[in-house]
């Protein structure tokens, strides 16, 4: 056995032994730490250049008189004091209709004609009466004298007195049943002196305006309970609307209000308060009110819709002014001062506009300090570095 070579197969062995073990015991490479991310930057904060904030300016938010507007649905109506509804005072026939809707006329005009036998009847029956007390009034002279050349007592002429005053009495009755029927003094006089009835009846226009209805057609038969025309004044118009009971407190009589109409492009005319009802409508729960406009150009027409505003007594409230408002996303903001030169995006919630002011319902409270001149620059500035900053 050869020594010397057994000895060095086994050094050999050992050395590789050891180098095995010593490439076990390696330890792997230790990965590097992750890099910690970025801070994200606020999106509502906004650090203006000095240019920008030389066309801003910024106050403390304070109180302002403001007055609340009620708006109230209502509806243009006529004037029921310049409006009349005309009907014939007796019973007859339509022979003639000489006005038609839509048409103006004057107090006296004629609207239509009537031929009316209980007219005839009624004028027969005054020129009896009127013959009657005539004869008795002949009668009585009579009877003075033949009682001063004593041919009749003293009872025959009472009698005949008392027979004038009766025919006298008939005939009153029978002129003011012809009032009542619509003649005039000088139809009656003319009846008188020309002893013809005439059963014609003219239908006149009690006042001025226009024709707004018309119920009677040419053949028609009508009573005195028809109304046959309707005729109003169209330059002064009302406009209705109720207003809730919690809010009519606001409504004073005789203030100015405005009146908003959907149909001329949401136009408003002025108005006055001239009436608010006494009693609250029990279904509805509301308030009458009524207002006064003046109509000389016919623009306004009955039926019409309208929004009548009705300014409240001013109280003071947090507001801001509107041009400090910024509106993103149907929502409205502010910019607030966190520090001077650093400013915020704040959201509020605000009232309708009032003269210029938006009361403040949250978001912002008394002394804040708001930018209220500048906002429009102050929003573009902010959405330049969102973009430059993505």
């Amino acid at each position: 056995m050869n020594t010397p070579s057994s000895i060095t197969t086994l050094c050999m062995a050992g050395l590789i032994t050891l180098s095995l073990s010593g490439c076990g015991d390696e330890k792997e490479p230790t990965a590097a730490p992750a890099a910690a991310p970025a801070a994200v930057a606020d999106p509502t904060l906004v650090t203006p250049p000095p240019a920008v904030v030389a066309r801003i300016t910024v106050a403390p938010l304070s109180n302002h008189p403001i007055t609340d507007i009620l708006r109230v649905a209502g509806q243009v109506d006529f004037d029921e004091q310049r409006i009349a509804r005309i009907g014939s005072t007796v019973t007859g026939r339509v022979v003639e209709v000489k006005r038609h809707l839509g048409e103006s006329v004057h107090a006296g005009d004629v609207l239509a004609v009537l031929n009316s036998a209980e007219l005839g009847q009624a004028q027969l029956a005054y020129l009896k009466a009127r013959s009657q007390a005539a004869l008795e009034q002949r009668n009585v002279e009579r009877a003075k004298l033949l009682l001063t050349a004593d041919v009749i007592g003293t009872a025959e002429l009472q009698r005949r007195e008392n027979a004038l005053e009766m025919a006298q009495a008939e005939h009153r009755a029978a002129t003011d049943q012809l009032k009542v029927l619509g003649m005039s003094d000088a139809a009656l006089r003319r009846i008188a002196q020309t002893g013809n009835i005439d059963s014609l009846k003219p239908l006149t226009a009690t006042s001025s305006g226009v024709v707004v209805e018309r119920n009677v057609t040419q053949g028609q038969v009508v009573t005195p309970s028809e109304p046959m025309f309707t005729i109003a004044d169209l330059s002064h118009l009302w406009v209705v609307a109720e207003v809730p009971e919690q809010q009519a407190a606001g409504a004073k009589l005789g203030q100015d209000v405005a009146i908003e109409i959907p149909a001329l492009g949401g136009e408003q005319v002025s108005g006055r308060l001239v009436y608010i009802s006494d009693t609250v409508n029990p279904q509805t729960r509301t308030v009458l009110v009524r207002t006064a406009v003046e109509n000389k150009q016919r623009r306004l027409k009955p039926a019409m819709l309208a929004t009548m505003l009705i300014a409240t007594e001013a109280v003071p409230r947090l507001a801001v002014p509107a041009a400090a408002i910024v509106r993103e996303n149907n929502q409205d903001y502010v910019f607030m001062q966190i520090k001077p030169g650093q400013f915020k995006l704040t959201e509020v919630r605000l009232a309708p506009e009032v003269n210029g002011l938006r009361p403040v319902i949250s978001g912002v409270k008394l002394g804040d300090p708001v930018v209220i001149d500048g906002a429009f620059h102050l929003n573009n500035e902010r959405n330049r570095q969102a973009l430059e900053g993505a």
